[in-house]
């Protein structure tokens, strides 16, 4: 399983996209949103405040709530979340707030993406606290009778329930086991948007979904006012045509590397399977590891051996990539190795586990052409490459590393 955080705005979108068929229309949520990027003052920008506004012309009318949308926690309490404003109002607030830098919880970060949506009027107690995750055994649910800022401590106050892999569970179940603090008239209409919820979640391939707070109103609608979520990135064969284009933005805080960027652009356009992120672009060791799983023992392997503050990238390539994307990837991860010197030189670990069908001659043809681009490079800084690799063709990939080493001496 690899998890990712999405986007507010996205979640919300698949929420809106999805929930309506997955409750048998018991639910709707509203799919309202305008997500403000750092260039929207940009006359070239595809996306200027003119452009937003004409594709959503229902912002002029309705009271919006504007907020970073960059996985930040606990926006509210760091004064982020700008409630009940016009449109006009919302624009000149992000203007002053946007690529301006500012530390929360410790981590400082730019501000260079925003949400506006429309504002829903209701009383503090409308809200409550919900989330789904996931383990090893199937999820857990959880729920809070006192949501939204001040929810406070949700691993000491939320109620629980364990739901086994696979296991169907109805409303009446879910009310019974976990929402017996929630108000007696609400409780049947909260336990049937969590039996929606759930199978959102499973349908969609979440790892986390947390919704704070979620507002019930007088009329019945639920409405989630604030959400977190993080799916399943190695679902994505199974739900490319549920999820649409995919935003999985980096961390607040860490900005994203060019050359992540352009392997993400690459992985989007092949079958096979091109990952990388930049942990310390100064540390000593780099690896090019072959499968996910693998990629994940090998740094657990790093780390255990003490080197966790050298490991340098975290990434894979697998499914048959073609000698060119394996080029691609290769002069990638290479270009950032050699951009600083270690007066103890660097190590790139080449490695996987045992290829079923990937061609290993084929994907090391693209390692020696970029190996071969960046020789002077790697010799002036003292880089020590170790290969182990098996699989299709892997004593001819093995003759073609061998002989590289004997060309560059």
């Amino acid at each position: 399983m690899s998890a990712k955080a999405v986007r507010e705005y996205y979640g919300k979108q698949l929420l809106a996209r999805h929930i309506g068929a997955l409750s048998g229309g018991a639910f709707e949520a509203d799919g309202r949103g305008i997500l403000v990027r750092k260039d929207v003052n940009d006359p070239a920008s595809p996306e200027t405040w003119d452009s937003l506004l004409a594709a959503n012309p229902w912002a002029r009318e309705t009271p919006l709530v504007a907020k970073p949308d960059q996985l930040i926690k606990r926006r509210g309490k760091a004064g982020l979340v700008y409630v009940n404003k016009s449109f006009d109002e919302c624009r000149k607030w992000v203007d002053a707030r946007m690529n301006s830098s500012v530390t929360i919880d410790g981590v400082e970060g730019v501000l260079h993406t925003f949400l506006l949506e429309p504002f829903v009027p209701h009383a503090q107690e409308d809200e409550y606290y919900v989330a789904i995750t996931s383990d090893r055994g199937g999820e857990e649910l959880l729920f809070c009778v006192e949501g939204g800022v001040d929810v406070g401590d949700v691993d000491a106050k939320a109620s629980r329930m364990r739901v086994a892999l696979n296991e169907d569970v109805d409303a009446a179940a879910i009310e019974r086991s976990l929402l017996a603090k929630a108000p007696a008239g609400r409780r049947g209409r909260l336990a049937a948007f969590y039996a929606a919820l759930l199978k959102f979640y499973r349908e969609l391939h979440f790892t986390l979904l947390e919704i704070n707070p979620l507002v019930v109103e007088a009329s019945g609608a639920v409405v989630p006012l604030d959400l977190a979520a993080k799916i399943d990135e190695t679902a994505h064969f199974l739900c490319q045509s549920k999820w649409g284009p995919v935003d999985l933005p980096a961390p607040f805080g860490r900005a994203e590397f060019p050359e992540e960027a352009y392997i993400r652009g690459l992985d989007a356009k092949t079958g096979a399977s091109l990952k990388l992120t930049v942990l310390n672009v100064t540390g000593r060791v780099w690896t090019m590891v072959a499968g996910g799983g693998a990629s994940v023992v090998y740094a657990d392997t790093i780390c255990d051996l003490g080197f966790a503050h050298e490991l340098a990238n975290y990434g894979e390539y697998s499914g048959a990539p073609t000698d060119e994307q394996t080029f691609n990837y290769a002069r990638t991860i290479l270009g950032l190795m050699t951009r600083t010197k270690r007066p103890e030189g660097k190590v790139l670990i080449v490695g996987g586990g045992i290829a079923n069908f990937t061609d290993v001659a084929a994907t090391f043809r693209g390692l020696v052409k970029a190996l071969r681009m960046y020789r002077d490079e790697l010799l002036a800084g003292g880089v020590k490459i170790y290969v182990r690799r098996a699989g299709p063709n892997y004593q001819e990939g093995l003759k073609t590393m061998l002989k590289l080493r004997d060309e560059s001496g």
